[in-house]
């Protein structure tokens, strides 16, 4: 990269992100500045750095990387060009994977799904795609493979069908998706999947997996397949105040030091570190998968308890980002013990 000087637009996950890759794998160029679209809820500074509003920037003459979510791409490339900045770069989910690989391959000495060894058998998986009745109609259309089983979340409580596949059957949690989002999803596929690998995607968010990873997993002997890490400033820490209240937070960290006081002993050394796995999407063997959820939905449940209000009077999807939070704890927790693998993330638009 020969550019000297860049300008960030975001300051969020993505961008965090992106500004520790550039930073570690091009030490010659100068990051001077975060831009967004407000300053409201946003930091002054990141790492020393400025955090401005677009309208106040006034230099022209410089690199701007859009390290943002996909699907503000357009909107936020657009108020660039208004503003005369034309020199930018969407950092898209394809190519924040690239750099992203090149940063933990560096930092973390990291193993990587695609580059793994190819076996003869090809592995039986059955990843289940969470979506929702009230989910925004993709604007693009996607292939979805044969492994891929949309299931609606939250089925018990819709009026109206949005794919075979409900996750109101059997043994179920669906009518507590107004709090626990996607999870309910993972809680059925927990209880009734059956392949000998499974997942959990969102309708516009998932794993990036080819035809020749599915001969990866059993030859390699891989426990988990994993998003690479977001990465927060000054810590992961800062993650959950843009959505949660300290009361809900610290209900988490009672129900942990009752349920799973080892996790919780270890939870401020973890959250002492920047990296994070967003969204609740993970591939995993079903042993590792059903074993996760029968430590994590005893901990949700009890912190539904400890909340005030109490989970089952109220509706605002902070179990869902709760469980973020425990996704990190858990894989992190046993990352000496089990094999994780990385890929990219891909936002569907």
């Amino acid at each position: 990269m020969k550019v000297k000087e860049i300008a960030i637009y975001g300051a969020r996950m993505v961008a965090m992100s992106v500004y520790h890759a550039i930073k570690e794998l091009y030490p010659e160029c100068r990051i001077i500045a975060f831009l967004v679209t407000d300053k409201e809820n946003n930091q002054d500074f990141i790492d020393g750095i400025s955090v401005m509003a677009l309208k106040d920037f006034e230099k022209k003459d410089i690199k701007i990387l859009i390290a943002a979510q996909d699907n503000y791409h357009s909107e936020i490339a657009a108020a660039l060009e208004e503003k005369g900045l034309f020199d930018y770069v969407r950092i898209d989910g394809e190519t924040e994977a690239k750099l992203m690989e090149q940063y933990y391959r560096k930092v973390e000495g990291a193993a990587f799904l695609h580059t793994l060894k190819r076996g003869q058998r090809k592995a039986d998986l059955a990843v289940y795609i969470s979506k929702f009745h009230r989910d925004r109609t993709l604007q693009n259309q996607y292939d979805m493979e044969e492994w891929m089983h949309p299931i609606q979340s939250g089925a018990a409580l819709a009026d109206r069908t949005v794919c075979e596949l409900k996750d109101n059957s059997g043994e179920n949690i669906s009518s507590k998706n107004p709090n626990y989002s996607e999870l309910t999803s993972m809680y059925w596929v927990g209880k009734h999947g059956s392949a000998e690998y499974l997942g959990l995607f969102h309708y516009r968010r998932i794993l990036e997996l080819s035809e020749e990873d599915l001969y990866r997993l059993s030859e390699n002997d891989v426990d988990a397949v994993m998003a690479y890490p977001a990465i927060y400033y000054p810590s992961i820490l800062s993650h959950h105040s843009y959505y949660l209240n300290e009361g809900d937070w610290n209900a988490m960290k009672q129900a942990l030091q009752e349920l799973a006081p080892e996790y919780a002993a270890a939870m401020p050394g973890i959250f002492k570190e920047k990296f994070f796995h967003n969204h609740n999407i993970l591939i995993a063997k079903k042993e590792v998968f059903q074993a996760y959820c029968q430590w994590l939905f005893p901990i949700l449940e009890r912190t539904e308890e400890l909340s005030e209000p109490k989970g089952r009077d109220r509706g605002d999807r902070y179990i869902g980002y709760l469980g973020e939070n425990l996704t990190t704890l858990y894989f992190m927790y046993h990352k000496k013990d089990l094999n994780i693998v990385y890929t990219g993330r891909r936002m569907l638009v």
